[in-house]
């Protein structure tokens, strides 16, 4: 055990160079190379920042799928040949009627799994059925499985597109997470004005490309949406040509020629087809762009487009056209998101929260050390120095991880000093009992240490056990204080049984001669 090979030894001393090289590049502020500009990311409580609480409206979603399944439900009706009237839509059911023997049929069909009238999914109804045999009125409803299955997928889709936004801004590290069925928390460490980022996710970013109507008789129908440059009114066609499904890329840019800030897209294959053949049949028309229900711009067809790409002008700063390139890319949120909470964390608090957290590990490391200089003199001092190398190796890993250090962070580090103290102590305490019968302090030294790292692998591993669960199971904060309590436990082995062992074996052999006292 008191053994060391050359290979053995360079790579514990090049393990503990190159882990506290990283530990290092937190005091120095690199921005060119990528390399060196690795740091811990301070958390929201310890520099500050915003914290927000969306909730996600899923009633616009059921409401659409309800109309899309009245749609369908017509259809089924009209090819089985069905009697029946006054089918509408009233308080998010389909109601309509007809006679007791065409009700019994609709019924068979509707409990039948295989029809395509209800929808199944994992042996569950997405929709209910109520028959009233006084009426001959049949009423269609939302399971509830069925809702729990929309905002369930209308939760993770919204999650998702909140993440690409906030990723595309760059804000550092933020924490997206859900909360509840409806819910979705944001945190934004650093970020004490939030504005922009409230705005971008307070859009729903539905972009669709429409014509505008001269003919208030369309087939397809039409809506009056205002013209946010002109704040006029316009007649616009229900029918859209593309939407934002079937955008590629948005690219802010500067238009040379008219001195305006633009939005440039380009169109996937089928976007680019459509768009193509609309813009050749109505050379002359104006297509409104619509987003949100707003038109931010209405230019006319003065040629075709062919190339599946085009350009959004308007009132743009490039701020604006930044933004709105980022909305399109992300693609449009299925349902409506609005903020019912929202917090800042002061740059003051965050401070304090870091000298806390300073002054508390300072405080304990030296009381550690103090204790092991009294307690076990010359091998104090050499467990004190394996135990300033831990430091050094746990914050050179979270380093390299560009990991988030909060709060419940440091007390994972703080216990991580007293873990390894602990691995010492167990250590040295194991020597002294080897020193009653062994007369050798070389055979005492390396009996100590094999008999026990039993005990020293059975508490690190039970808790290194413990983090893993936090981690997996927790979330936030909890998540935190596991991993550094989980990378502090693998460092404190290295540095028990590679770096202090190896620290022991030359000290033993400088003194095996002379008296040895723990």
């Amino acid at each position: 055990m008191l053994y060391f090979s050359k290979i053995k030894i360079i790579s514990i001393y090049l393990i503990i160079v190159i882990l506290s090289f990283f530990t290092l590049l937190n005091l120095f502020d690199f921005k060119e190379n990528f390399f060196f500009s690795k740091k811990v990311n301070l958390g929201l409580d310890l520099q500050g920042g915003s914290y927000l609480l969306l909730e996600v409206d899923t009633k616009p979603v059921e409401d659409q799928r309800l109309q899309y399944y009245l749609i369908s439900l017509k259809k089924f009706l009209k090819d089985k040949k069905f009697t029946y009237e006054n089918i509408k839509i009233s308080d998010n059911k389909i109601f309509f009627r007809s006679t007791k023997k065409e009700l019994d049929r609709f019924l068979d069909f509707f409990n039948d799994r295989n029809s395509i009238i209800n929808n199944f999914y994992n042996k569950y109804n997405a929709f209910e059925m109520l028959h009233e045999l006084k009426d001959n009125e049949i009423q269609i409803y939302y399971s509830r499985f069925g809702i729990l299955e929309i905002k369930n997928s209308v939760l993770d889709q919204s999650l998702e597109i909140v993440r690409r936004r906030i990723d595309e801004v760059g804000t550092n590290d933020p924490t997206i997470l859900k909360r509840g069925s409806n819910r979705i928390l944001v945190e934004l460490p650093g970020m004490n004005e939030p504005n922009r980022i409230k705005d971008l996710l307070g859009k729903t970013a539905n972009l669709t490309f429409r014509f505008v109507s001269e003919n208030e008789n369309d087939n397809f129908g039409t809506e009056l949406i205002e013209d946010e440059e002109t704040k006029e009114m316009l007649t616009v066609s229900k029918r859209v040509i593309v939407s934002g499904e079937n955008l590629l890329d948005a690219q802010p840019k500067f238009d040379n020629s008219n001195n305006l800030t633009i939005v440039s897209f380009s169109l996937d294959t089928p976007g680019a087809k459509r768009f193509a053949r609309a813009t050749t049949n109505n050379i002359g028309r104006k297509l409104a762009i619509v987003l949100d229900n707003k038109i931010i711009s209405a230019p006319e067809i003065r040629e075709p487009i062919l190339a599946g790409a085009g350009q959004i002008s308007g009132d743009f700063t490039f701020q604006t056209a930044t933004d709105l390139a980022l909305l399109l890319r992300s693609g449009a949120l299925p349902a409506p998101l609005s903020i019912i909470e929202e917090r800042t964390v002061g740059p003051d608090l965050g401070e304090d929260s870091i000298k806390s957290g300073a002054i508390s590990l300072i405080v304990g490391f030296m009381l550690v050390i103090f204790f092991m200089l009294l307690k076990y003199k010359t091998m104090g001092v050499i467990a004190n120095i394996s135990l300033i190398i831990n430091l050094f190796l746990l914050i050179g890993v979270l380093t390299m991880l560009e990991a988030t250090l909060t709060l419940p962070g440091i007390a994972g580090i703080v216990l991580t000093v007293g873990m390894a103290v602990d691995a010492n102590v167990l250590i040295f305490e194991r020597i002294k009992e080897e020193f009653r019968t062994e007369k050798s302090i070389i055979h005492a030294f390396d009996a100590g240490y094999k008999k026990a790292q039993s005990a020293v692998l059975d508490a690190n591993i039970t808790t290194l056990l413990s983090a893993m669960i936090l981690f997996f199971l927790g979330s936030g904060p909890v998540k935190g204080f596991a991993i550094t309590l989980g990378i502090g436990i693998l460092t404190t082995l290295f540095t028990a049984y590679f770096f202090a062992r190896h620290l022991s074996s030359m000290y033993v052999m400088m003194n095996k001669d002379k008296k040895i006292v723990i």
